[in-house]
């Protein structure tokens, strides 16, 4: 039972007081790129998320072997091949959202949340933690992609995956579209109210 307890609390912490993005701040960058509309910034975070849990699982299996001088040149190799996979079978599957997310794909191998957690995790855990670990964050991570997505998009495009939502009377009756929505500086903006509601309703968080 106390495994299983483990296991939970690797898959859930990361959804909430340790979240990457609003508790630690790491991967912020493609965070605020990729989220002008809600179907880019959910493939990023499966894309995200699947570097991540195979990355910790790879390297924790093989960190007995791995000579401490080359460990990050090791990791950053491990990544690299995973990211390569992943940004090939969106070319091949989902290519219109690979030209959306261009470069940030690329950049994943390197993201702190996954060079993170390969440093502070996996090199120190058995690969099934490890897997569990790098979901976790990899989640987290998407969790917030998701709803800055979700928000710009709604109210910068009037849509939701490419689909109408505000309904065309709306426009009819002099209902704009909010411009400022799809501007880089509202990803900070809309992060910055996460943080901070997230923040107001935990006190242990204010005090750290």
């Amino acid at each position: 039972m106390e495994q299983k307890t483990n296991y939970l609390k690797l898959i859930t912490s990361p959804l909430g007081k340790e979240n990457p993005i609003t508790i630690q701040v790491l991967g912020i960058c493609s965070a605020l790129a990729v989220t002008v509309q809600l179907k880019p910034a959910l493939v990023m975070a499966l894309s995200v998320t699947v570097v991540t849990g195979l990355s910790g699982l790879i390297i924790s299996a093989m960190r007995q072997g791995i000579p401490p001088r080359i460990r990050i040149i090791v990791q950053l190799m491990i990544v690299a091949v995973l990211v390569i996979l992943v940004d090939q079978f969106l070319q091949a599957f989902a290519y219109q959202v690979s030209k959306q997310l261009s470069v940030f794909v690329g950049l994943i191998i390197t993201n702190c949340i996954v060079m993170g957690r390969l440093e502070a995790f996996a090199m120190a855990n058995k690969p099934w933690a490890s897997f569990v670990d790098g979901i976790g964050n990899g989640l987290g991570y998407g969790i917030i992609l998701v709803v800055v997505g979700f928000f710009r998009e709604l109210f910068g495009s009037g849509t939701l995956l490419g689909m109408q939502i505000v309904p065309q009377s709306w426009y009819e009756a002099g209902y704009e579209n909010n411009g400022l929505f799809i501007l880089p500086p509202m990803a900070l903006i809309v992060v910055g109210v996460i943080i901070w509601v997230q923040r107001s309703h935990n006190r242990e968080l204010i005090e750290a």
